[in-house]
Order: structure tokens, then C-alpha cells, then sequence
């Protein structure tokens, strides 16, 4: 299993510590992260994230020193259209941050993970380590 290694940007400690230090008077940031699926099958994990309009150049995907893998997008939508002669008097830029880290689980090979975009998501592949036959040793009681 898959598990971020911080739960969001805005809650650092586990829900049980919230209901101690009840934070709800505090104000929140109007913040919104990308949806990520996990699927899993005997061969492999599967990870999605979806983020409209973001291309590959948007994305940096690494393994930190770790061993989680970090998932950077930065995505800058200024487009400028040249053939009007416009003067703006209000125009909003869009521009996205995220970054999440996911501890991975032990049976991933590292040296295998691929990534790429699709019509704006995100598609990380986990191989999955062949699983070893446990092999039974019997011991002779002296």
C-alpha cells in the first residue's frame, strides 16, 4: 500500500492529535490537490494523477534519498494571443504548484518505475518485485 508521507499541506498530525487541538477556528487556504488513484494487480502498481492541461514538461518524478517517489508538477497558463490588439484591464493568470511524496511499498522495483501523460493525467507504473517461493528448512532437534 501506497501512504503520502505527509497527509496534505495543511494537517501535518493524525486525526486523533485534531481532536485534541481542535483547529477549525484557524483560516484555510483556498488550496486544491490533484486526485491520485492507486491500482494494484499481480505484476504491478498503477498510479494516477489527474491534472487538466499540465504536459509532460510539466511534471518532475523522482525517487528522493529516501526511496519515496516525488511527484513535482508546475503548470504556467499565460497564453498570449498575438493577433488581438487588446488592452487588459483585469486578467488572471492560472498557475498550479503541487508536490506529494509516497512511501513506496517494499515488493516495488525502483529501478523500473516509468512515467508518463495522457490527455492530462499523470501515469506512474510500479513494477512489482517476482515473489521469492518461501522455502522451508527443516531443523534437526539434538
Amino acid at each position: 500500500m501506497m501512504y503520502p508521507v505527509l497527509r496534505n499541506a495543511m494537517n501535518f498530525l493524525d486525526n486523533s492529535f485534531n481532536d485534541m487541538f481542535d483547529d477549525s477556528w484557524m483560516p484555510r487556504l483556498n488550496v486544491t490537490a490533484p486526485a491520485i488513484n492507486v491500482k494494484e494487480n499481480n505484476k504491478e502498481y498503477d498510479l494516477e494523477l489527474a491534472a487538466p492541461g499540465a504536459t509532460k514538461e510539466d511534471f518532475k518524478v523522482n525517487l528522493d534519498n529516501d526511496g519515496n517517489l516525488v511527484i513535482k508538477m508546475e503548470h504556467k497558463d499565460d497564453k498570449k494571443d498575438e493577433n488581438k490588439k487588446e488592452h487588459y484591464l483585469r486578467r488572471e493568470f492560472s498557475y498550479s504548484n503541487y508536490e506529494q511524496a509516497l512511501t513506496l511499498p517494499d515488493d516495488v522495483e525502483k529501478d523500473k518505475i516509468e512515467a508518463k501523460v495522457e490527455n492530462g493525467v499523470l501515469h506512474v507504473t510500479l513494477p512489482r518485485a517476482a515473489k521469492a517461493e518461501k522455502e522451508t528448512k527443516r531443523i534437526e532437534v539434538a
